[in-house]
């Protein structure tokens, strides 16, 4: 083999083992933060009781007086039912990543940093680990939806679960952004707070998007997208469709878009240190 050649292949053989201990340490941080939770059970019982309420008394409480716009024959309790989904998968998938604060308080997370491993491997890790439990706990209430007038067809069914998995990543890659800036549980609690209820009420999920400002402050809402488009999926096959949600296609390409961005944004911070990982 002659010099180039070899000079050539010589970088590739050395990417080949930090590729192979990448993967390594994404599949070991993924099942750590798996085994984590379920070893606390309240968490699913937490991630599910609190939407399940919402969506019985809201159910009840509007069931007579909500009404689609363009004489749209759906019920509150269908309209809303998407709303729940996403509910659940952010509360869930944005709370996991609480366990990089925990992480560096106990001094893992600066073991992980110092590790021979490339910084996408923790991002990633950390990112399918937190969006598996937030996946799980929505399909678990999908499971209600045997109960109501759906009509997804298989094609729905498939679709609404590839939806849901990248609406979890793009949430779970948020809270990653916000978490490792925060140095205690109890600040990230604090702003998450100010963060998601708005992300979640001005997604239409209680109501179409309505003219003037808060209709397009709901339009620039990424949660919007996610909304509709599981709300679009689950009625793919003759259902009502007058509920005034984006586009099918709109709402995929929103919720690609902000999947990509949020995990560019994720590897990007995991390039500056705070505070905490200096100790």
């Amino acid at each position: 083999m002659n010099t180039s050649a070899a000079t050539q292949v010589q970088p590739l053989a050395e990417a080949a083992p930090r590729l192979g201990q990448g993967w390594l340490a994404v599949w070991s941080l993924g099942l750590r933060e798996w085994l984590r939770f379920v070893r606390q059970r309240n968490r699913l019982a937490g991630a599910l009781g609190q939407p399940l309420l919402f969506w019985l008394f809201f159910s009840e409480g509007f069931r007579e007086t909500f009404q689609l716009p363009s004489q749209g024959t759906m019920a509150f309790r269908e309209f809303f039912f998407p709303g729940v989904l996403v509910l659940i998968l952010l509360f869930t998938a944005i709370f996991t990543t609480i366990s990089i604060i925990e992480d560096r308080r106990e001094g893992f997370l600066q073991a992980v940093l110092v590790a021979p491993v490339p910084s996408w491997a923790l991002v990633l890790g950390k990112l399918l680990g937190g969006t598996a439990i937030a996946l799980v706990g929505t399909l678990v209430f999908l499971l209600l939806g045997v109960f109501l007038k759906l009509h997804p067809g298989v094609w729905g069914v498939l679709g609404t679960v590839v939806f849901l998995f990248l609406s979890g990543l793009s949430l779970t890659g948020l809270g990653f952004v916000l978490a490792w800036r925060m140095d205690s549980v109890q600040g990230y609690h604090a702003v998450m707070s100010v963060v998601l209820f708005p992300l979640w009420l001005l997604s239409g999920a209680f109501f179409p998007p309505p003219p003037g400002v808060l209709g397009y402050l709901m339009m620039i809402n990424p949660m919007t997208y996610a909304v509709g488009g599981v709300r679009r999926m689950l009625f793919l096959q003759g259902g009502p469709l007058n509920s005034g949600d984006p586009p099918l296609w709109l709402c995929w390409v929103v919720t690609l878009a902000f999947c990509g961005a949020m995990i560019l944004l994720d590897m990007a911070v995991t390039r500056t240190r705070t505070q905490g990982d200096l100790r």
